[in-house]
């Protein structure tokens, strides 16, 4: 008998919607996709949305507002495996560079000055598993094709993802690039997640960190490094916080209170 498709939907919260794009970007896996599984939701490729109990949801974009919240909520209850997918649901993305509640307060209300929000309270930006446990995360600003599709096929065979480990440096190294770093070149190279093919760095352009951090990745040594090469802390800061989100705004968090 064969045996039942696995139910997956697929979810945008607030992002730029890339992540779903490059998936109907699959354009010759498109068909073997939805026939693969059952995409039970799909918001950007389909129009018969279901949502009834799920086995994989894959979930793109931090949360930025109550309704959203809410939405991640019911979608953890109805789905069995959660999968963060692209850097703003992974780490928070550049929405969530900076966390510090009155900085945040300030900016809004001068975007907005004193509207009342009548659709839905906005929140500050937060990557998915600051409300709601996550089983597996896909980085990458987008994701990226290939490994988008190895962690698919590995899901609908019942098998987990594997994903690299490893900061883009190695890639690097595959590419026989010259290091930026030893240029003096402010690059986040050592601190960022391997997987895109270190395509920056392979046309002399130096790793903003846009798949977010790795889970070993030094980045006290990183930091003097930077320092002893003349840059400034907040110049080190922001370009960490580009697409890292709350993970190096914590890092920077503790790493002040440690040098009181």
């Amino acid at each position: 008998m064969p045996k039942d498709k696995l139910k997956i939907g697929i979810y945008e919260l607030t992002g730029c919607a890339g992540d779903a794009l490059l998936i109907v970007d699959c354009e010759e896996e498109l068909v073997n996709i939805f026939t693969a599984a059952s995409i039970e939701a799909f918001l950007m490729a389909k129009s018969d949305n279901r949502h009834g109990e799920l086995d994989v949801a894959l979930v793109e974009g931090s949360v930025s507002t109550e309704k959203e919240k809410e939405e991640l909520l019911d979608i953890r209850k109805r789905a069995r495996v959660v999968v963060a997918i692209g850097g703003c649901a992974c780490v928070g993305g550049p929405q969530a560079a900076f966390l510090d509640k009155k900085e945040w307060e300030k900016n809004l209300k001068k975007v907005y000055g004193n509207i009342e929000f009548s659709h839905s309270r906005p929140l500050q930006s937060k990557p998915i598993d600051a409300y709601i446990k996550v089983d597996c995360y896909l980085p990458g600003c987008p994701i990226g094709k290939a490994q988008f599709l190895s962690t698919f096929a590995r899901m609908v065979n019942g098998n987990p993802p594997e994903l690299f480990r490893f900061p883009v440096c190695v890639e690097c190294k595959w590419h026989e690039n010259d290091c930026l770093l030893n240029k003096d070149i402010l690059c986040l190279g050592p601190l960022t997640l391997a997987g895109c093919g270190s395509v920056c760095p392979n046309f002399n352009v130096p790793c903003f960190g846009c798949w977010g951090p790795t889970e070993e990745a030094n980045r006290t040594s990183e930091y003097y490094l930077l320092r002893e090469k003349g840059f400034d802390t907040e110049v080190i800061k922001n370009r960490m916080a580009n697409y890292s989100g709350t993970r190096i705004t914590e890092f920077f968090e503790q790493f002040r209170k440690e040098k009181r």
